[in-house]
């Protein structure tokens, strides 16, 4: 999809975007979530968004692919942290499109939900990361979400941002390894200008 075409398409639907945005912020606000403790948690919705706007032109192949992309991201955490459940998001999505769009929305929430564990590396082991690879889509938003989480780790100097700048450093080889489903599907690209964002963070 070219750079211009999806521009036009955000620009068209201006209002549904909105309406998938401001839904995203009630839902994550109605549970009280915060980002570092302090910040509305729409803070980094809107930061995963950001790089959809900004880069989602490199793996979106039509324009049928634009809302459920920009739900994905809006809404990636919401089964995770939002005491929503698959079909809820399926049906929330369902009021911005179709049924076939609801579903490719609605599995990328679901490739970028945390399995249960008791660490971190219990929450996103390699069965997390198989689907993520398996989802069109999915690989794009999970790298959107390291982005953003990096950039804010990066630029925040409290005792757990240092850590987790730290941890996301460590991380990173394997992170990148793991999201990259190789094919040549642009789907499930991961756009290079991304990967070296994240890498100029680190210096």
């Amino acid at each position: 999809m070219t750079q211009d075409a999806f521009q036009r398409f955000l620009a068209a639907h201006e209002s549904a975007i909105g309406q998938i945005k401001d839904s995203a912020h009630r839902l994550h606000d109605s549970v009280n979530q915060h980002y570092d403790g302090v910040h509305p948690y729409s803070l980094h919705l809107d930061m995963v968004a950001d790089s959809v706007y900004r880069y989602g032109y490199l793996v979106c192949v039509g324009d049928e692919d634009v809302l459920p992309l920009l739900f994905g991201a809006y809404f990636h955490d919401s089964i995770e942290d939002a005491r929503v459940t698959y079909n809820d998001v399926m049906k929330m999505a369902r009021r911005y499109m179709g049924s076939e769009q609801a579903f490719m929305a609605a599995e990328i929430v679901f490739a970028l939900t945390n399995d249960k564990g008791r660490t971190r590396a219990e929450r996103a082991g390699e069965k997390y990361y198989q689907g993520i690879r398996v989802t069109p889509y999915a690989p794009f938003v999970k790298l959107a979400d390291r982005l953003a989480n990096i950039t804010y780790s990066c630029t925040h100097d409290n005792n757990a941002n240092l850590h987790m700048r730290e941890v996301y450093r460590q991380e990173l080889a394997h992170f990148l390894a793991d999201i990259d489903a190789k094919g040549d599907d642009p789907r499930m690209k991961l756009p290079r200008v991304m990967i070296d964002l994240i890498y100029q963070q680190f210096g």
